[in-house]
């Protein structure tokens, strides 16, 4: 490892060539250029042995995909398993959960602003609808599960419901009177 420094800073920052480099380092020139393509130093890398549970691996399993829950001290004793127990477990413990089903009770939970749900609601105000005119249009409120603010769609207090939710019905009556959409489904 020092040896790929001092290498690399003797050819960068000296601008030594690489024959010089290998002399004064007593290493062969293809040392240097091996240590000067490299990006990171050297390091030893033992190669992969494996376990001695692979070659019981498509047994484990057959026998997961026919009884998800089976215990794993049956499955040890169906296929003839004679070594220790630990690294037969792990390997079960890693293999069960792509053979069990999902939980059909489970909560299910969303991300922020991944979902949203649309109500028909007639509210009993009447609503400026435009040229002075007023009605009785539907809305649609459009609360969300969760967000970022933890209040909805967010906004000022002003644009919330009495259920705490911020709906199109305050949206669109702004403090200043003007609207940001129409109530009756078209946009403004």
């Amino acid at each position: 490892m020092e040896d790929w420094a001092g290498i690399r800073r003797l050819h960068r920052a000296e601008g030594m060539p690489i024959r010089a480099i290998a002399r004064r380092m007593h290493v062969s020139k293809n040392t240097v250029k091996k240590a000067l393509a490299a990006h990171e130093p050297p390091r030893y890398q033992r190669a992969a042995k494996g376990s001695a549970v692979d070659a019981f691996e498509p047994q484990i399993r057959a026998l997961l995909s026919e009884f998800p829950d089976m215990p794993t001290t049956v499955i040890m004793e169906r296929i003839g398993w004679q070594r220790g127990k630990t690294v037969f477990f792990e390997r079960v413990q890693q293999l069960r959960p792509l053979f069990t089903p999902p939980d059909p009770a489970s909560r299910t939970e969303y991300q922020a602003g991944e979902l949203a749900q649309r109500d028909l609601w007639f509210p009993p105000a009447d609503v400026p609808s435009g040229f002075g005119t007023r009605n009785r249009s539907r809305a649609w409120p459009l609360p969300q599960a969760k967000s970022y603010d933890g209040m909805g769609m967010g906004g000022s207090d002003g644009d919330r419901c009495g259920s705490g939710d911020r709906c199109l019905l305050h949206v669109a009556q702004r403090p200043s009177g003007t609207q940001a959409g129409g109530m009756d489904g078209s946009a403004r």
